[in-house]
């Protein structure tokens, strides 16, 4: 049993000696027997779509099949991120369609979306911001309780790197979060964007004129361009302040070789740190994305599967 009363649980290669073994061992077993199981559910998948302020913003659905009611989880993607996720090497599938595969094989769905601006979502990267990200997580919330088949009452989140920010925001602002997963959540906005964006580049975003936008090269030579607005809140939207405003489970899961949301795993700690009620922090030995970039799934498995057995008890 996952216990409110634990502060900070460790569940995988990295463990900190700051809670007792057996709760550790408990939890270990528990996702130690589902990484192990065989899927129950098929499932379907199905591309959905809603409105938001005139954007329409499109998502797959993965639903099991059954003739219960299931939870289901909504998965927000990153910085620059698209609705699968990054692709794993060594598969055929990316971080989110095999995390929205292994759920609905267990018997939870989820809805994975591209926030406006991104993928086949209608906008404009360039006006994106966190707090369009937001409003257009708290509009999936509603769009989740009316898909036909999910129990209203069960939704949760995932939100990997600056879609943890958006989940953290959303759940601090809308009661229908039941339940919370942050991946290598940005904590600190202006601090974990240094890695993209230097200070130069951000005091050029900041000093913008109304509608202009600056080209920018990401560090994996991507050329994009970004408007005042997102410069600004870098400094002025707070996910670990809306995270006091959020009382139900949270479960954080960080890697420690984290170069982006750095140093791990205090960024990962902070958010446990003002957020009161049921929690646990895993620490992985990975980085920002889990190494799906470099080795395949064997990290990022843990994380889906720690989320998983997460879910499944707080949903």
């Amino acid at each position: 049993m996952f216990r409110a009363t634990v502060r900070l649980m460790v569940l995988a290669v990295l463990l900190l000696l700051v809670v007792p073994a057996t709760a550790q061992e408990d939890m270990a077993a528990q996702v130690e027997a589902l990484m192990a199981s065989e899927p129950t559910f098929e499932y379907a998948e199905s591309i959905v779509n809603f409105e938001n302020e005139g954007l329409n913003i499109i998502g797959t659905l993965a639903m099991p099949t059954t003739d219960e009611a299931v939870p289901l989880v909504l998965l927000f993607h990153g910085f620059k991120g698209e609705r699968d996720e990054l692709p794993i090497v060594n598969t055929e599938e990316a971080m989110y369609s095999r995390t929205a595969r292994i759920f609905a094989e267990r018997g939870i769905a989820t809805l994975r979306i591209e926030f406006r601006g991104s993928g086949e979502s209608e906008g404009l990267w360039e006006d994106t911001t966190f707090t369009g990200q937001i409003s257009d997580a708290l509009v999936a919330l509603d769009f989740a309780q009316t898909v036909e088949g999910v129990d209203p009452e069960r939704i949760g989140i995932i939100g990997l790197s600056q879609g943890g920010l958006v989940a953290a925001s959303a759940a601090g602002q809308d009661a229908r979060v039941k339940s919370l997963v942050l991946w290598s959540a940005a904590a600190n906005p202006a601090s974990n964007f240094s890695a993209l964006l230097p200070m130069e580049l951000i005091q050029q975003g900041l000093a913008l004129p109304d509608g202009e936008a600056l080209p920018v090269t990401l560090p994996w030579g991507e050329e994009t361009s970004m408007k005042r607005a997102f410069f600004e809140e870098l400094f002025t939207v707070d996910p670990v302040a809306a995270i006091t405003a959020y009382s139900g489970p949270m479960l954080v899961v960080v890697g420690s070789r984290d170069t982006t949301v750095y140093p791990q795993p205090q960024q990962g700690q902070v958010f446990l740190n003002y957020h009161e009620g049921e929690e646990a922090l895993v620490v992985l030995d990975g980085d920002h994305v889990f190494d799906v970039l470099a080795t395949g799934p064997e990290v990022v498995d843990q994380a889906i599967f720690n989320s998983l057995a997460w879910f499944m008890e707080t949903l």
